[in-house]
């Protein structure tokens, strides 16, 4: 019997996951969470083989709980299942030690299949996805800009950002044109939108 963690933060699509998974003889979930900072724990009190987790979540995001079930737990494999398809994600799941990744509305026996596979050791990851991470490669920004911009998605003004990351509004301002030339965008909001949906913002 393979041993199930599920971490979504959303209780609805946890419990019709966890209701589609546990009709499969050979799987069972013993544990449901809805924040990624009670992920590592939930996985050592119930001994899970594989951790079913979200990109997005509160107290912790998948990715990091994700490494840091990958650096303290490693018996338990990852499978990220998220709502959430975007290239950046999956590069930066993979790097922190999940070993597949898939969007939710996979197929139930296709789902199946993939706890399945990671728990075997092998890599599962969603083709479409894999093929746009290739195409898209790794993000351009620089840490500094790419915290410019995550500050940035909330709206507020240059002295805001400047503000929340102690830094001076000249390089603040130096920052986000040097990411808006990356992105080949026009403008801030822009250049947030196309790091967001490349996944490049998570971390």
């Amino acid at each position: 019997m393979i041993r199930l963690l599920l971490a979504d933060d959303q209780a609805l699509v946890r419990g019709a996951m966890a209701a589609l998974l546990d009709m499969e003889p050979d799987l069972s979930v013993v544990a449901e969470v809805g924040r990624g900072d009670e992920v590592l724990a939930a996985a050592r009190t119930h001994q899970a083989d594989v951790a079913l987790l979200d990109v997005e979540m509160p107290g912790l995001d998948g990715v990091s709980a994700a490494r840091e079930l990958h650096g303290r737990l490693p018996g338990c494999k990852v499978l990220m299942v998220t709502t959430f398809g975007r290239a950046g994600y999956l590069r930066q799941a993979m790097a922190a030690g999940a070993a597949g990744f898939i969007v939710k509305d996979t197929p139930a026996r296709q789902l199946a299949d993939a706890v399945r596979r990671v728990h075997q050791g092998l890599r599962v990851v969603d083709p479409a996805l894999a093929a746009q991470s290739l195409a898209f490669g790794d993000s351009p920004l620089t840490e500094r800009e790419t915290d410019v911009l995550r500050a940035a998605r909330s709206g507020g003004t240059v002295a805001d950002i400047a503000r929340e990351l102690r830094l001076s509004e000249g390089t603040v301002r130096n920052h986000l044109s040097s990411a808006i030339g990356k992105t080949g965008s026009r403008t801030r909001a822009e250049a947030v939108l196309m790091a967001e949906d490349n996944g490049w913002l998570l971390i």
